[in-house]
């Protein structure tokens, strides 16, 4: 029997097995482990489903249809129980979570040269800040996904302890760990005991001294950022001049988060937009949110606030490109801006880094490593935020996009 291991993330995701002894991802879209979590469907011909970079792709060459990103993010929601309109027919969000499931399943005999019906799934320590009920029931969710995409024998595992069990691989001595998963839309926190003489225990558990979670992701940073630099230029803040009121703000931010970008697009928002735009202060800047709702460019705008956020990982400045609303528009955001924007954000996971070594029992100077693992540990200030827990402990991080997919395989290579 072969098992593998399924990091499904927010943003991306990876699927793996284990050959020779260790850990190998499966190659998912061509050559590339790493599958961006996005789907399209094409109402050009009417039933086409493309996944990960090929979604992505036809969407920016402007191909008819529906693009869909961030469906983790809603599991614990009622909104995963709605349906998207797809070539004329109704599609349950199940239904495409399942198809993109099925994919990555695919990809993974292909590469074993097997069946594989066990696997080891991720999940987030919370899938559901402060609701239990949520929470189980998004795993029920992802449960009943796996299920219908074939697989039988199912177990789940949290993300930051799939992540310690490869970060374990390298170390040298025994350590105290504090594993920080800051994926694309929830992080977690586990404090593990790791060390050479423990890698190969059946029984782990011991080891786990405490885990955390908590709703805060790169989608919250997205947003943030897209709520500062871009959506006041689409009208976010301008006066109504004669009701001297700001300008509604719900569908800016529904805008701004990934998973709800789809839901904005409604005849109904169309005519209330344009009803605005002749009270608004600043008609033209509500102009450009009307021709973004009219012609679906939210995904667009989305895509550039995330390039820019990855940008500002790296440099002081980053323009955000809009001429595609407006020719010439562009937004600025500055690393300072930038970082002031997500400023809630990351002393949450201050605080919930913190929360998890109180848990343990430990005070912050008796955690000696901080292993960085998830796409936005990449974010300067996000690192910064998590460092501030455990001031003294080594900043540790590798293959931050791959090292839960590689650890839930090593986990799954144990069943198999």
């Amino acid at each position: 029997m072969t098992a593998c291991g399924l990091d499904f993330g927010t943003s991306n995701s990876a699927i793996g097995v284990v050959r020779g002894g260790a850990a190998v991802l499966a190659p998912v879209e061509g050559g590339n482990t790493l599958l961006p979590s996005a789907v399209f469907f094409d109402s050009e011909t009417r039933g086409r489903v493309l996944l990960g970079e090929a979604a992505i792709a036809a969407y920016v060459d402007h191909t008819e249809g529906r693009l869909m990103r961030a469906l983790k993010s809603i599991l614990g929601s009622s909104l995963i129980d709605e349906e998207t309109s797809l070539g004329g027919r109704k599609v349950p969000l199940t239904k495409v979570v399942e198809i993109f499931v099925r994919h990555l399943k695919e990809r993974a005999e292909a590469f074993a040269g097997a069946e594989i019906t066990s696997v080891v799934m991720g999940r987030p320590v919370r899938f559901v800040d402060d609701d239990d009920r949520a929470d189980a029931r998004a795993q029920e969710v992802l449960e009943r996904v796996a299920r219908e995409a074939g697989f039988r024998d199912i177990a789940f595992a949290y993300e930051p302890i799939a992540a310690a069990h490869h970060y374990e691989r390298t170390v040298r001595r025994e350590e105290l760990v504090l594993i920080a998963d800051i994926g694309g839309g929830t992080s977690d926190f586990s404090i593990v005991r790791v060390g050479p003489e423990r890698r190969d225990l059946a029984d782990r558990s011991g080891d786990v001294l405490a885990t955390t979670g908590v709703r805060v992701g790169g989608t919250d940073l997205d947003a943030a950022l897209s709520l500062a630099s871009v959506m006041p230029l689409l009208g976010l803040g301008t006066q109504l001049v004669e009701k001297n009121l700001p300008m509604p703000n719900a569908l800016y931010h529904q805008l701004a988060t990934w998973a709800t970008i789809n839901f904005a697009y409604t005849y109904r928002n169309e005519r209330e937009i344009a009803e605005l735009q002749a009270l608004a202060a600043e008609p033209e800047k509500v102009a450009r949110l009307l021709k973004l709702v009219h012609e679906g460019l939210g995904h667009r705008v989305a895509f550039a606030v995330e390039e820019a956020k990855i940008i500002l990982s790296a440099e002081d400045r980053a323009a955000i490109p809009l001429a595609f609303l407006e020719a010439g528009l562009s937004a600025l955001a500055t690393r300072r801006s930038f970082d002031r924007a997500i400023g809630a954000e990351t002393e949450r996971l201050r605080q919930a880094a913190g929360a998890c070594i109180a848990a343990a029992g430990l005070r912050p100077d008796e955690i000696e490593t901080i292993f960085l693992t998830g796409g936005s540990s990449r974010v300067p200030a996000v690192r910064a935020a998590v460092a501030q827990a455990a001031p003294s402990a080594r900043i540790a991080g590798a293959s931050d996009l791959l090292s839960v997919a590689l650890g839930l395989a090593q986990m799954a290579g144990r069943l198999g």
